[in-house]
């Protein structure tokens, strides 16, 4: 088992599912604090801002981590957008605060008529306006983005719908295909990367995926951990071509550092 110098890590179905602890993923991050690994949430839920992210793992997980464990997809595609054409400032948005905030603060303003882009992600109000105002604004010429391609998420209740549903209904609407952000696309593993200040021989990237967790690590040539408590079966890892590096019914069974 190699020593990794950083860890990228998911949050939904990893460190918790919904409202439910997973205890395996506290001691997990408790050792990789003890070794003094850096670490950073690579999540594609776009809701929350890292403050959010940091309170709700404090508050109901007993996870104590920073802002700077975080990262987002909601900050990976402001990342991504802000490092585009300095004249595309106007943005349509669908999708929480934890995105539009992380939007506001590199400097783009909201325009629902003709904006440069529209943004879709994870919506837990949004309405047919919302979705009328999208499609119009990208069959006038905005640039489709959407956050990530989950369907689902994994919680108390079960698989919920994702993000990854609330676009394609847009790309239904517009006969377009959104350009992704979140995991498995490069685009959030490499700006990942920069904020760890590592390569990526040296880093693992753990979830509970296969489709975006695990895709992601292959397809940024990541080693990859994939864990048994959120969306993805044995069953289903068994028919794919290429496997994960490790494949683990619980984060308890991972060494950290020299333990």
């Amino acid at each position: 088992m190699k020593n990794y110098k950083g860890y990228m890590i998911d949050l939904d179905g990893t460190i918790y599912k919904g409202k439910e602890k997973i205890p395996a993923a506290k001691r997990f991050i408790e050792r990789l604090q003890q070794h003094n690994i850096p670490f950073l949430f690579v999540t594609n839920n776009s809701t929350q801002a890292p403050s959010k992210v940091v309170t709700n793992l404090r508050d109901n997980f007993d996870i104590h981590v920073s802002e700077e464990n975080v990262y987002t997809t909601a900050l990976a595609t402001a990342d991504y957008l802000a490092d585009l054409d300095q004249t595309k400032r106007k943005l349509y948005v669908i999708g929480e605060l934890g995105l539009k905030q992380a939007l506001l603060d590199k400097g783009f303003v909201f325009e629902e008529t003709t904006p440069d882009y529209v943004v879709v992600g994870l919506d837990y109000d949004v309405t047919y306006h919302k979705f009328e105002l999208a499609t119009l604004a990208i069959k006038r010429g905005a640039t489709f983005i959407g956050t990530n391609a989950d369907t689902n998420l994994p919680n108390e209740r079960g698989l919920v719908p994702g993000a990854g549903s609330l676009i394609a209904l847009v790309e239904c609407s517009t006969q377009q295909k959104a350009f992704y952000i979140g995991k498995p696309e490069a685009i959030i593993m490499q700006k990942a990367l920069q904020r760890l200040g590592l390569q990526k021989e040296e880093v693992i990237m753990v979830g509970d995926n296969y489709m975006t967790d695990i895709q992601a690590g292959i397809n940024c040539g990541i080693d990859t951990l994939l864990v048994y408590t959120g969306v993805s079966t044995k069953e289903q890892v068994a028919t794919k071509e290429i496997k994960p590096t490790y494949e683990l019914d619980s984060l308890d069974e991972w060494k950290v550092g020299d333990a």
